[in-house]
């Protein structure tokens, strides 16, 4: 499966409105992004952005972006990151999501993941930790952590 969704994005991008159609893809493809509906902003090798709006359906009880759907958000760009990275011999599970709230989520959201090249250059098995990070407008980190992944060799087909 890696590299699939990076190779969709890479042909879709291309078009006009490819982004946005793109984006809808990829929340259909995993439903449960849809809750925060995502805009893919950019998509490469060791890195991807998103945006996800402050819309009053993902809100707290004190009126700003609730923490689940901002991890959410960090764990879309992560997918994305790993499956434009991921050598197309092996495949990626994360385990887990260790994230810092750092300040309130008052504004639309940028949410990046990035990792360094030499992360992904082991013999598999191995572990690579996504830094992830969620933006506001104003510049200011609200959320920041690791998604840990655990990558492995895609088993043969027989």
């Amino acid at each position: 499966m890696a590299q699939q969704t990076f190779d969709l994005y890479q042909r879709i991008t291309s078009l006009p409105a490819g982004k946005r159609i793109f984006s809808l893809l990829y929340a259909v493809k995993a439903p449960y992004f849809a809750t925060v509906r995502p805009q893919v902003r950019e998509v490469r090798a060791h890195h991807a952005e998103l945006s996800i709006r402050n819309r009053k359906r993902v809100h707290n009880h004190i009126g700003t972006l609730h923490a689940i759907a901002v991890c959410n958000g960090l764990e879309a760009a992560m997918g994305l990151l790993a499956e434009a990275t991921c050598p197309s011999d092996q495949r990626w599970l994360p385990r887990g999501l260790q994230v810092s709230y750092l300040a309130k989520s008052t504004t639309d959201l940028l949410c990046v993941a990035e990792t360094d090249p030499e992360q992904w250059a082991g013999e598999a098995p191995y572990d690579v930790d996504i830094r992830v990070k969620a933006v506001r407008t104003d510049g200011v980190v609200v959320v920041e952590g690791v998604i840990p992944v655990y990558v492995t060799a895609k088993p043969t087909k027989a």
